[in-house]
C-alpha cells in the first residue's frame, strides 16, 4: 500500500517493493504537485489516483527512477517503445540522432535537464563544422589510379565493399559519403586526404534539422512524463530555430514532356520506373516495393500497399506504407500501362534467359538477376541521368512533386490530389504545394475575368 506525505505544495508518494538480498526494504518515491486551481476535493481524488498508478507501476517492474540519466533512458525508450511504435526508417533516424544528443546531454539526470541545456545544444548544432554528413569528392584521377593498380571498377567495388554505383560516382568526381571515401582510401592503402577533399566543410546544419533533433528529444521526454518518471517536459519551454519553408522542386509541363523524351534513351527499367512515379505520384519506396500482383494492367489500376526500405542493420526489406492513408488504389494513365506491359515482356524474356540464375520475388522493378532493386540505386541512377540534361536538378522525389503540381495546375481539386498522393490529410498537401495552388488560383481568376469581359462586350 502506498503512503502519502505532504511536503509544502507537493506530495511524496512512497511504495514498498519488498526487500533486497541484505534484508533492506526497497522503497520507491515519487513527488506529485497538484495543478494550479485544483480544489481540495480534486486534489485528494487525483492524489489517490496518482498513488494507485505509481504502485501499479512499481509492482509491474516498469518503474524507472528519475535519477536515471538521459542516455540510459533513451536506450530504454528505444527498446521498450520505439521498436514497437516507430517505422524502421524512423527508428534508424532516431538512433543516429541520439549519438549526437547523448554526447551533449546523455550524462544529465532526467529530472535535472533544464531548458538551458537544450538551448546550448541547439546553439552548438548551428556552428560551422558540426555536420557529420559532409560529402567528399576525389581530388585526383581515380580512374587512372585504378588503372595503375590493374583494377576494374567492378573488381574494386568488391574489394572496397561498396556498390558499383558508389565507385562510379567517386570516379566521376561526384560527392560520396565520408564512409565511402574512407573505404576507397583503405582499399587503395592511401591516406584519405591524398585522394579526397571535403565539400562545403564549413556548412552548418539546417534549421529544419535542428528542429528534428528537438522533436527527438521531446518525444523521449514526453514518454518519460507519461511513465511518471519526470513531472514535465523541458522541451515545452524551449523554442528551436524556425525553419524556412522550402517550395517543393518540380518540373513544369514542358520540362516533364522533355524528361519523358530523354528517357527514351535510358534502359527500359528506369524508363518505366521514372515514368510511373511521375504519372502516379508514388513515393520511391512504394514503386520499388511493387509486385506484379499489385498491378491490374487490364483495368489500369495499381494497389499501393507496401514500401521498399533500407537500413544499415537490416538491409533492404519491405514494410507497410508510410501511414494508413498511404495504402491506396489509384488509376494509372494509359501511357504508364503501355510502358509496364513492355517492361513486363522484357523482364519475362530475361527471366527465361537466366533460368535458375534468376533470383526474383515477382517484384516489378528488379536488378539484372531478378533481385529487388535497391532504392538507393534508383536515386543514384536518376541523379546521374538528370545531370546529363539541361533540366532542373530535381531528385526522384521531385517526380512525385511534378505529378502533384501538374494535377493542381490543370484543375484537379486538392482533395483528389491528396488522396492520390497518400497524404495523411489535405493540409499536408496544401502546405507542400502552396506555389502550385497559388498559380492555379491566379489562373482561375484570370479565366473568370475573361468570362466577364466577354459578357460585357456582348
Amino acid at each position: 500500500m502506498a503512503t502519502i506525505e505532504k511536503r509544502g505544495e507537493t506530495y511524496r508518494i512512497t511504495v514498498s517493493a519488498g526487500y533486497d538480498l541484505n534484508g533492506k526494504q526497497i522503497r520507491y518515491k515519487k513527488t506529485w504537485k497538484p495543478d494550479e486551481g485544483m480544489t481540495k476535493r480534486q486534489t485528494e481524488k487525483e492524489l489517490e489516483r496518482q498513488a494507485v498508478l505509481f504502485e501499479e507501476l512499481v509492482k509491474s517492474g516498469r518503474y524507472v527512477d528519475s535519477s536515471i540519466n538521459f542516455a540510459e533512458f533513451s536506450q530504454k525508450w528505444l527498446d521498450e517503445y520505439a521498436k514497437e511504435h516507430l517505422r524502421p526508417t524512423a527508428y534508424r533516424h532516431y538512433v543516429d540522432c541520439l549519438t549526437r544528443i547523448n554526447a551533449a546531454i546523455g550524462h544529465i539526470r532526467l529530472d535535472r535537464i533544464q531548458p538551458s541545456h537544450l538551448i546550448e545544444f541547439y546553439r552548438n548544432l548551428t556552428e560551422k563544422g558540426i555536420r557529420s554528413d559532409t560529402k567528399y569528392h576525389s581530388s585526383v584521377d581515380l580512374k587512372a589510379v585504378l588503372k595503375a593498380s590493374n583494377l576494374t571498377q567492378t573488381k574494386f567495388a568488391e574489394l572496397a565493399g561498396l556498390s558499383i554505383g558508389t565507385i562510379k560516382e567517386a570516379v566521376h568526381g561526384r560527392n560520396v559519403a565520408k564512409s565511402s571515401a574512407q573505404a576507397i582510401s583503405e582499399a587503395l592503402n592511401k591516406p584519405m586526404k591524398s585522394l579526397f577533399e571535403a565539400d562545403q566543410a564549413d556548412k552548418t546544419l539546417a534549421s529544419s534539422t535542428v528542429q528534428y533533433y528537438h522533436r527527438v528529444i521531446s518525444s523521449i521526454l514526453s514518454t518519460a512524463v507519461q511513465w511518471q518518471i519526470i513531472l514535465f517536459n523541458p522541451c515545452e519551454r524551449v523554442k528551436p530555430p524556425k525553419s524556412e519553408r522550402k517550395e517543393a522542386k518540380y518540373l513544369d509541363d514542358k520540362q516533364a514532356m522533355e524528361l519523358l523524351e530523354l528517357l527514351e534513351a535510358e534502359p527500359l527499367i528506369y524508363r518505366a520506373l521514372y515514368s510511373l512515379i511521375m504519372y502516379t505520384g508514388m513515393r520511391r519506396g512504394e514503386a520499388c516495393g511493387l509486385t506484379w500482383q499489385d498491378i491490374d494492367l487490364d483495368n489500369g489500376v495499381i494497389d499501393i500497399n507496401k514500401s521498399s526500405l533500407y537500413t544499415p542493420d537490416r538491409g533492404r526489406f519491405d514494410d507497410d506504407t508510410k501511414n494508413e492513408t498511404s495504402r491506396r488504389v489509384i488509376k494509372i494513365p494509359d501511357p504508364a500501362v503501355d510502358l509496364l506491359r513492355e517492361y513486363r515482356a522484357f523482364q519475362a524474356a530475361e527471366k527465361i534467359k537466366l533460368g535458375d540464375k534468376w533470383q526474383g520475388e515477382n517484384k516489378v522493378f528488379t536488378s539484372a538477376n531478378g533481385k529487388p532493386i535497391h532504392p538507393d540505386t534508383v536515386s543514384s541512377h536518376f541523379h546521374s541521368f538528370i545531370e546529363k540534361t539541361d533540366l532542373p536538378h530535381i531528385t526522384v522525389h521531385g517526380l512525385r512533386h511534378t505529378n502533384a503540381s501538374l494535377m493542381i495546375a490543370n484543375g484537379t481539386d486538392i482533395k483528389t490530389v491528396s488522396k492520390r498522393l497518400g497524404h495523411a490529410n489535405v493540409t499536408t498537401t496544401g502546405n507542400i504545394y502552396t506555389h502550385a495552388i497559388k498559380s492555379a488560383d491566379e489562373l482561375a481568376a484570370d479565366k473568370l475575368t475573361d468570362i466577364f469581359k466577354k459578357q460585357k462586350q456582348a
